[in-house]
């Protein structure tokens, strides 16, 4: 018998990485056991899980959408509308009718591509926002966005000479998706400097240089609002980057789960990629995704979303729907998740005074939260943040002096990976070393979210963190 080894595996597994969910991460989860022994010896009394955007978790706890909640409770066990009459608001249980009518059973499997029903409401949410119409049957149902990301990543990709084009810093996703599928990174990097803006002539560099080196760009991947960096665009230099994915023949793929994250909608609106390319009237394939893990939502666990596809021919479409079909369906709770997330209660329903005040909170919150901690991390000796308009999180540079460099290895450590782990060994915070997300050489960084609650105490550990790290190895 031929035993099962690393080598035995299929190659691209090894080099996959993803730093959110990677040596920080684990370490945390070892310290969150220990924390449940009598003695355990640990400087804090909580772990902090700063490095990954998940609103509902234990010690971040955003409270849940109730709208959200209750219809997915009747959904989940419609009797409970008749076991207890008159707790749930009419427009609640009108609206578990609906979908109950259209799933029959959630424990049932839907459509491939997702709930009919439910892909009509994206569809009109989608008008709603654009001002231009948008066709249930390009717009397929995902476990989340990242479903849809691997998917489309997966097709595009013809190895071993194509790539894909994507923002430095970036979410760790797609980094991990091109190495599982033998597909080549195309760095463009985004400007610190100017609120992390993008550049592009920095996107033309990019390609230029990939095709002196014979990689195909097959696609450009654009975070708007950005993760990292929570940077929005405005829409001239969405406009020209579709103008050179037109000039180049790329297929964009634009991420933009962060649309509902603004902290100041007046000064940086969001724009879809779609409304800018119908404006265009431009022939450009454009992949759009959304998710209820973000915005007020929170709902990571459900693992819904969407992605729609515009300019796409039925040839391509009928390929993707081939491929989705092999899953069978997207988690069907999840779609529930989608259709609460895209059709809210309305001013005159009876769920709609509470569900807007609750959403205003989480904004409020969300912004609060951003601006006080990127106030108060630029006060530190070394360290520089761009207060981020959008998204979860900040993503603060760090400048490490040569002894915390050599520091660094001799502990066989990257120096922002051995300061996030001295932060995380200090105060029992978790945070994701900007090495993940992609940085210049010589530059670090590391990326934290704004959902802590008691921002105060969180921040004033982190405070006391650096001024001793300071100390000890000095800025420059």
């Amino acid at each position: 018998m031929i035993p099962l080894t690393l080598s035995s595996l299929n190659p691209t597994v090894k080099n996959v990485e993803y730093a959110v969910r990677g040596e920080l991460a684990i370490k945390a989860e070892e310290y969150r056991l220990k924390l449940k022994e009598p003695n355990h010896g640990l400087p804090f009394d909580k772990v902090i899980s700063s490095n990954i955007g998940n609103p509902q978790q234990k010690g971040l706890d955003q409270t849940p959408i109730t709208f959200t909640r209750q219809v997915a409770a009747l959904t989940e066990y419609p009797a409970l509308a008749e076991l207890a009459p008159g707790v749930f608001p009419a427009d609640v249980v009108a609206r578990a009718k609906e979908l109950l009518d259209e799933i029959g059973s959630v424990g049932a499997y839907s459509h491939s591509q997702g709930v009919p029903l439910i892909r009509k409401s994206v569809a009109k949410f989608i008008e709603e926002r654009d001002g231009f119409p948008s066709d249930p049957n390009s717009i397929f149902l995902t476990a989340g966005a990242s479903a849809g990301v691997s998917l489309l990543l997966s097709m595009l990709l013809t190895p071993p000479s194509s790539g894909v084009l994507i923002p430095i810093p970036q979410y760790p996703l797609y980094t991990a998706t091109l190495a599982q599928f033998s597909g080549t990174p195309i760095p463009y990097y985004l400007d610190e400097s100017k609120g992390w803006s993008t550049s592009v002539e920095s996107v033309e560099a990019a390609i230029t240089k990939a095709k002196s080196e014979g990689i195909e760009p097959k696609a450009l991947v654009v975070i708007n609002p950005g993760n990292p960096t929570g940077a929005v665009l405005d829409s001239d230099t969405q406009t020209a980057l579709v103008q050179l994915c037109e000039q180049h023949g790329l297929v964009l793929l634009a991420d933009e789960v962060y649309q509902n994250n603004l902290h100041n909608r007046t000064e940086f609106p969001f724009t879809s990629f779609k409304k800018i390319s119908v404006e265009l009237n431009s022939s450009v394939p454009l992949v759009s995704y959304h998710s209820i893990s973000k915005g007020v939502s929170g709902e990571c666990g459900r693992r819904g979303g969407y992605f729609e596809c515009h300019n796409f021919p039925q040839s391509v479409l009928a390929e993707i729907y081939k491929m989705v079909s092999v899953g069978l369906c997207p988690p069907v709770q999840g779609q529930i998740g989608v259709d609460c997330m895209v059709r809210p209660p309305k001013a005159g329903d009876e769920s709609f005074e509470l569900w807007e005040k609750e959403t205003n909170t989480i904004h409020a919150a969300l912004a609060s939260r951003t601006k006080l901690m990127a106030d108060r991390l630029n006060a530190l000796p070394g360290i520089s943040c761009v207060s981020s308009p959008g998204a979860l999180y900040l993503h603060p540079k760090v400048t490490l002096s040569p002894k915390a460099i050599d520091a660094a290895k001799e502990a066989q450590k990257t120096p922002d990976v051995f300061y996030s782990l001295k932060l995380l060994d200090e105060t029992g915070i978790c945070v994701t070393p900007g090495s993940g997300f992609g940085q210049k050489e010589g530059e670090w960084h590391f990326r934290l979210t704004c959902l802590c609650p008691g921002v105060e105490e969180y921040v004033g550990s982190l405070e006391r963190f650096h001024n001793g790290w300071v100390e000890k190895y000095g800025v420059e």
